[in-house]
């Protein structure tokens, strides 16, 4: 594989996109951004001012410099359109999540761009599903794979909404395009929203919140509990929580259960090495998890200072230019991510209507 930096491109320029540009910005050697497409004049001049990167008016101007694969960072109902534009020109696109808003239009974009190939014969579309990636999250997938608490029967998600609590739940329990049974319901209740993404509010007066059980049932005794109230991402108020079991144990947030002989329950944690904490001046990032003094994830960007979340995204946009480059497998096929956000959406629509709701099996399925 080239050790050239991987060029890609973005299609938007809100604050995701800004994102990205972020990243590479801290990761030259690895990282390079082609340009970036915007629809007005003025904030083409800002973004190449502000940004320090290329600003194109059209999808047209930037496939035409090269980039190895573009991310459309635009709004929901625009991304089918900007995905179908780009596999047009034959460019490999890493969709934003979702890759489309509802049902229809998942559907819609598979039979449009599912069956996509470059001229190697590897698909075009991804999705830039990045939660698996996530330091703890990948840590804890790593145990799983390896059977230390047997196999997989139930996952309880209160941590991220949606679509990104779909992909922990769906690749913990090994689920695919199967149908799942989901039974849902929404409450309100009060708590104080301290902290959005527009910062701080000094305000601790209780708003109502809306918080989603749902429970889905994908048959073969595996089920899952997706839990999330709003603005769970940000609220201090409210903490994460992963719950994974097993046959032989469970994974409760850092801890494992398991039995060390037939009558020996043992507990075991997953270690951060973080540093930059009181006389460490190594600088504050989290170098490697442990599992019983074996690295189970290690932070392959030291020096960068990125948080797990900037972690869990560069790690993503590498494994794309590696498959980009023919040089590595499909980071999150279009597929996987149609499942995600079919998913999401059956949660919605039974705690909407407080009716059981089954899904299809859907014609990604095949691939």
């Amino acid at each position: 594989m080239s050790t050239a930096p991987i060029r890609f491109g973005i299609v938007g320029s809100g604050w995701r996109a800004e994102f990205f540009v972020r990243l590479a910005r801290a990761l030259p050697e690895r990282l390079a951004v082609a340009g970036v497409v915007t629809r007005s004049t003025e904030r083409m001049a800002r973004i190449a001012a502000e940004w320090g990167v290329p600003a194109f008016r059209t999808v047209d101007e930037l496939c035409a410099t090269g980039p190895e694969f573009v991310v459309p960072s635009v709004p929901w109902d625009v991304t089918p359109t900007v995905v179908r534009e780009l596999v047009g020109h034959e460019t490999p696109v890493l969709a934003e999540t979702p890759p489309a808003p509802d049902v229809p239009g998942l559907r819609e974009l598979w039979d449009a761009v599912g069956v996509a190939r470059r001229a190697g014969g590897g698909a075009l579309v991804q999705v830039a599903e990045q939660y698996t990636l996530m330091p703890g999250h990948a840590a804890r997938l790593a145990l799983v794979k390896e059977g230390v608490i047997g196999d997989v029967t139930s996952v309880q998600v209160s941590s991220t909404h949606m679509y990104h609590a779909m992909s922990l739940i769906r690749h913990t329990l090994g689920v695919g395009y199967g149908p799942a049974t989901v039974t849902a319901r929404a409450f309100t209740a009060p708590l104080a929203d301290p902290l959005s993404p527009d910062g701080w509010s000094d305000d601790l007066t209780p708003k109502d919140a809306v918080t989603t059980l749902a429970l889905l049932d994908f048959g073969g005794a595996r089920t899952a509990l997706y839990d999330f109230t709003d603005n769970q991402w940000w609220n201090p108020l409210r903490a994460r929580r992963i719950v994974v079991r097993g046959s032989l144990g469970e994974i409760v947030d850092d801890t494992v259960v398991r039995m060390a002989d037939p009558r020996t329950p043992v507990e075991s944690l997953l270690m951060r090495r973080r540093t930059g904490t009181d006389l460490n001046l190594e600088g504050a990032e989290v170098h490697h998890i442990s599992f019983d003094g074996r690295v189970v994830w290690r932070n392959d960007h030291l020096g960068a200072s990125l948080s797990e979340d900037d972690l869990a995204v560069v790690a993503l946009l590498c494994r794309t230019g590696a498959w980009a480059r023919d040089a590595g497998p499909e980071p999150y096929p279009l597929a996987e991510g149609c499942q995600d956000h079919l998913l999401a959406l059956a949660c919605e629509e039974s705690a909407r209507t407080e009716v059981p709701v089954t899904t299809a099996v859907e014609a990604w399925a095949s691939g």
